[in-house]
């Protein structure tokens, strides 16, 4: 039945089976050659769409191509080719084959229809420098309708702002035509080139496919003649009424037979074509002049402004768009930049460090840091407009100088520290080990700011070339305030020592002059003040001359030295004239109660009681008048002789002071400035009355223990009582001749009352007076009568023997007679102590 069929077949038929067969095969084989092609092509080639077909831009497609295809590193070495051309006339076609992209390409067998929607790019396969190629969506397609062309002007605007070669796809057969499909095109390129206010010079080259016989000589006149009625009939801006076409545009003019039917010659005239794209932006090339292109960092960001411009249906200002990207790209450049030098690793454990002190190498670690960061920034920022990269540089120094500039200043105050540090403990050291405080601090500070000095070279940064003056000036100030604090420690230990040796030479010697005044005290005190302050003046002049004090503050110095040697003698003297009363009563008691060997008077009523009292009184006026006045410096007064005149001499002068006024009522003295009155006359008077009321008691005591003695000298009666004493006890006498009895009696009494004399020692209880003898007597008369009695009873009871009673008795009576005498004696001259003691209290 097949066979049957098969003869049905008209010879008509069967010649069109058989060239659709012969079609379907050759298509076939440029399929297969296609697709080893893309298989090859892949491997360098992505693409990625960038405006959709809604005109919404793909950041992040387009970022992510970026990133692919390593666009951010190839700075100004990258092209921009672009295709335009109607709808279905093979662009995507001819990319491919030109560039080895991937576009995807119409199925004629599926009919004629939009392939490409929105802007695509892909980077070209195996060009130098990278080449990155646009495929535009095609005009005049059915898909948008016929008054749709909005996107046709904004894609073709686009196309312009962004490439530097673009490729216009038109056929053969339309040049000549007034109506042809590429007029409508060259017409929106024309009108949107208006738009931008600085257009830079774009490369338009007119691919001429399917080229027929007509040689290409002729067909290119007759393009170049139609561009240019194009151009004249655009309407222009006032500013380029009369500006020529080659003024915008390069207009290169290649023409490719058909793909279909002549597909091994097409791909010898696109391999020809493709080498013309090679090093397309050197000098001379392809390319155009490039004066508005973008750094590759700054592409995708430029593209997207770019864009956003064109669908608000601005103008495009290239030069100031350059700019705005540039500003923005250089300050996302120098965030990054930022960003990262903060969350280094070393940044980190540098300003760590610092924290606790200073960093060997600090300096050149933070220069190394600032300059990667810096040098990385100018790396990435290179192309961009310079004006702006200038300014994001140095706004990115001043953040990165800002930031590090604390850790600086945290080791510059570490190091400011730690050489003060070493300066107290070497200047310290210096000073201990002897050497002079001027020449220990010099070389000290010398020394440590030399110490800093190195220091700071190894803590300097040489880009940022901070000012560390204020630092120095801290440490010279600290150290100066140091030396200072130390000198006036040392001047104040030094001047305290000097005070301290005075104050020992001086007060014990003056106490001592003063204790034993007389007419040469004053003078004895000027000579020990002058060898004392002359010895301290000089060591204290011998140790300053290690400070290195002004004459004028030395002179201050040693004058307050000897202020101080004078004030201590003056001091002294004061405190002494306070004393005077008891210096004056010691005196009395020694003069008084001691002859002229300092042996203890004994008042047996020889002595001249009123003389000795004038002399002991001569004595403690002496030394009441040496103390009246302070008398260091060389002269004359009278105060002596006034004191003795009005106070020795006052019963002698009573009729003459009478008559005259009292000298003592006055409190200045003659002579004398009252600065240097100790006590003033007044005051003397009264300290005298004081005085010599306080002394009477002695006096008196004297005199009574004179006539007390004297008394004890003649306990016998008077010669006529004894002789009454006869005559009127003559017959008491003859009664006890006459009876024996009472001669017994009177002998016992005799013997208890000299037992009792002895044991009271009575003459000595009246030596100080009869009352004091009294009161003593009465205090012990009954223990003596009864310690008597106590050993009379004693000696009754004790058993004797007819041998020995006798001489046991005796002994005994005689050892009585010893220890009652003894006793007696004791008791005798503890009360003459206490008695003596009660009087002076």
């Amino acid at each position: 039945m097949e066979d049957n069929e098969e003869l049905q077949i008209s010879p008509q038929n069967r010649f069109k089976f058989l060239s659709i067969r012969l079609s379907l095969k050759w298509i076939a084989s440029v399929l297969e050659l296609s697709v080893s092609s893309k298989i090859q092509w892949d491997v360098e080639c992505c693409s990625t769409q960038v405006i959709d077909g809604d005109g919404s831009f793909n950041v992040t497609g387009v970022e992510q191509f970026i990133k692919e295809v390593k666009l951010g590193e190839c700075g100004l070495s990258y092209a921009v080719v672009a295709i335009m051309g109607p709808q279905s006339s093979g662009k995507s076609t001819l990319l491919n084959n030109l560039f080895y992209t991937n576009f995807r390409e119409m199925d004629a067998f599926r009919g004629r229809s939009q392939t490409t929607k929105g802007i695509w790019m892909a980077k070209c396969s195996g060009i130098e420098p990278c080449t990155l190629v646009m495929d535009l969506e095609g005009t005049d397609g059915r898909e948008r309708g016929e008054d749709d062309t909005a996107f046709e002007k904004q894609s073709a605007l686009f196309a312009l702002a962004v490439s530097d070669i673009v490729l216009i796809n038109m056929w053969c057969h339309d040049i000549g035509r007034e109506q042809a499909a590429n007029k409508p095109l060259l017409k929106t390129v024309f009108q949107v080139m208006m738009r931008l206010f600085s257009p830079r010079k774009t490369t338009l080259m007119f691919v001429i496919r399917d080229k027929t016989r007509t040689p290409l000589e002729n067909l290119e006149p007759v393009l170049r003649e139609d561009i240019q009625k194009i151009w004249d009939s655009v309407p222009k801006p006032q500013a380029h009424k009369e500006t020529p076409l080659s003024e915008f545009f390069n207009v290169e003019v290649v023409a490719l037979n058909s793909f279909e039917e002549k597909e091994e010659l097409f791909k010898e005239q696109v391999a020809k074509l493709r080498q013309r794209f090679f090093h397309s932006i050197a000098p001379g090339g392809l390319a155009g002049d490039r004066r508005g292109v973008v750094p590759a960092s700054g592409f995708s960001f430029s593209a997207q402004e770019i864009w956003k411009v064109i669908k608000e249906n601005k103008d495009l200002d290239l030069p100031a768009h350059k700019v705005m990207v540039a500003t923005v790209r250089c300050e996302e450049i120098a965030n990054e930049k930022y960003l990262a030098f903060i969350e280094s690793e070393s940044w980190r454990e540098l300003e760590e460090a610092v924290k606790t002190g200073p960093v060997s190498g600090f300096g050149k670690k933070l220069n190394s840091l600032l300059h990667t960061s810096l040098s990385e920034y100018d790396s990435e920022a290179t192309f961009f407009d310079e004006g702006v990269r200038s300014s994001k540089k140095i706004h990115l120094k001043e953040k990165l100088f800002h930031l590090a500039q604390p850790a600086h200043q945290s080791v510059l105050g570490h190091l400011r520290s730690g050489t003060l540090e070493k300066f107290k403990e070497a200047f310290e050291k210096a000073l201990n080990g002897g050497e002079k405080f001027a020449v220990a601090a010099r070389n000290c500070t010398a020394s440590y700011m030399a110490l800093f000095d190195e220091g700071y070279e190894d803590a300097f940064v040489e880009l940022a070339n901070w000012d560390s003056s204020k630092f120095r000036d801290k440490l010279g100030r600290d150290i100066e305030a140091h030396v200072a604090s130390v000198q006036v420690a040392k001047l104040s230990e030094l001047t305290s020592s000097y005070q301290t040796k005075l104050n020992e030479a001086l007060a014990g010697p003056v106490e001592a002059l003063f204790d034993g005044a007389n007419n040469e005290t004053w003078l004895s005190i000027r000579n020990l003040l002058k060898c004392e302050t002359e010895t301290a003046v000089s060591g204290m002049s011998k140790a300053l001359s290690g400070f290195d004090l002004d004459e004028n503050a030395k002179g201050k110095m040693l004058t307050s030295l000897k202020d101080y040697a004078r004030g201590v003698v003056e001091a002294k003297a004061k405190e002494e004239a306070g004393r005077v009363v008891i210096r004056m009563k010691d005196r009395f008691t020694a003069l008084f109660s001691h002859d002229s060997d300092s042996m203890p008077r004994i008042w047996t009523g020889n002595e001249d009681i009123r003389a000795i009292t004038r002399t002991a009184r001569t004595g403690c006026l002496k030394l009441i008048s040496v103390m009246a006045a302070i008398r260091l410096e060389d002269g004359v007064d009278n105060i002596e002789k006034i004191l003795s005149a009005a106070l020795l001499d006052a019963n002698s002068s009573a009729a003459t002071k009478s008559t005259m006024a009292d000298p003592l009522a006055t409190s200045t003295w003659e002579q004398v400035p009252p600065a240097r009155t100790l006590i003033t006359p007044v005051q003397c008077k009264s300290l005298w009355r004081q005085f010599t009321t306080e002394t009477e008691y002695t006096v008196t005591q004297a005199i009574s223990a004179q006539e007390a003695n004297r008394r004890s000298n003649n306990w016998l009666p008077p010669p006529w009582a004894i002789v009454a004493l006869l005559i009127l006890g003559f017959n008491e006498f003859m009664t006890v001749l006459r009876n024996p009895f009472y001669l017994a009696i009177i002998f016992v009494g005799y013997l208890v009352a000299k037992a009792l004399w002895v044991q009271l020692d009575i003459s000595g209880q009246f030596r100080y007076g009869v009352l004091p003898g009294l009161i003593s007597l009465s205090t012990s008369l009954i223990p003596t009568v009864m310690d008597l009695i106590q050993k009379l009873s004693e000696q009754g009871q004790a058993p004797a023997t007819p041998t020995n009673r006798l001489p046991r008795i005796k002994t005994g009576a005689s050892s009585r007679k010893f220890e009652n005498v003894s006793t007696m004696s004791s008791n005798a001259s503890s009360g003459v102590t206490s008695s003596h003691s009660d009087k002076e209290e």
